[in-house]
């Protein structure tokens, strides 16, 4: 009896962490540039006298979807999406370099290209800056033209260039504040194929409907490892009840 009341619990515990993750895709289904995250389960047989065909379920490693979602033209220039796999540079709170594929900036009182979180936009040089009094132009290749907006010479002038990326989807995972991160604590270097898409945002690729239906399915799952539990415990009464008999 205690087996089935451990195998339930534990299937019960991981219906649940996966009820979490859903949850939290579909908080994000209008969040620019959101990757599903992906919760997976596997077996572990459990070693010992008298249970060579006992198993508990066990979380494994979480991912996410890579899929791109939709690319919707905003028509302000301040915006940009990746119209191809890849991630663009931003230099995460703790100083070191990460990624990202939510798109659009604002220029700081000291013209630096942040993304909308407030960090910093890297180029291959670092941080890019833009002259005071200038209009930013993109490039599909990431490059960032500054045009001046007075004078007599309005000639674009090249800034600096967006650090654009594809180290693959495996070779990255996605950190509690969103960015992701090159395994092993790398750096990624530039990909010239990373194609970028100015005056438009990438949507989140959550599927609303699809994700609903999953919380539907995980509940009646977590209610159905309830009842195996509650099963356990009555067929555990019942056999006390027995014995006191006998």
């Amino acid at each position: 009896m205690d087996r089935l009341l451990f195998l339930a619990m534990t299937g019960a515990k991981n219906i649940d962490l996966q009820q979490a993750t859903t949850a939290n895709n579909l908080a994000n289904v209008n969040t620019n540039a959101f990757k599903a995250d992906l919760a997976s389960f596997r077996s572990l047989p459990v070693v010992g006298p008298g249970a060579p065909t006992r198993t508990y379920v066990v979380d494994n490693t979480i991912g996410h979807d890579m899929s791109q979602g939709s690319l919707q033209r905003t028509g302000n220039p301040n915006d940009f999406a990746l119209g191809s796999p890849g991630f663009f540079a931003v230099q995460a709170a703790d100083g070191n370099e990460a990624y990202t594929r939510d798109g659009g900036f604002v220029l700081d009182a000291n013209g630096m290209m942040r993304n909308r979180n407030g960090l910093p936009i890297l180029g291959d040089g670092g941080p890019i800056t833009v002259p005071a009094g200038s209009k930013v132009q993109l490039g599909q290749d990431g490059s960032v033209m500054a045009i001046p907006l007075t004078g007599t010479d309005r000639t674009a002038q090249l800034v600096g260039q967006i650090k654009m990326v594809n180290p693959g989807d495996r070779a990255v995972y996605k950190g509690a504040d969103g960015l992701f991160r090159v395994n092993g604590g790398d750096t990624a270097q530039a990909d010239p194929n990373v194609k970028l898409v100015p005056e438009s945002l990438e949507a989140s690729n959550v599927n609303a409907v699809e994700s609903l239906v999953q919380m539907i399915s995980h509940g009646r799952q977590y209610d159905m490892n309830v009842k195996m539990m509650q099963t356990a415990d009555q067929n555990d009464q019942k056999a006390t009840q027995l014995l006191a008999i006998g």
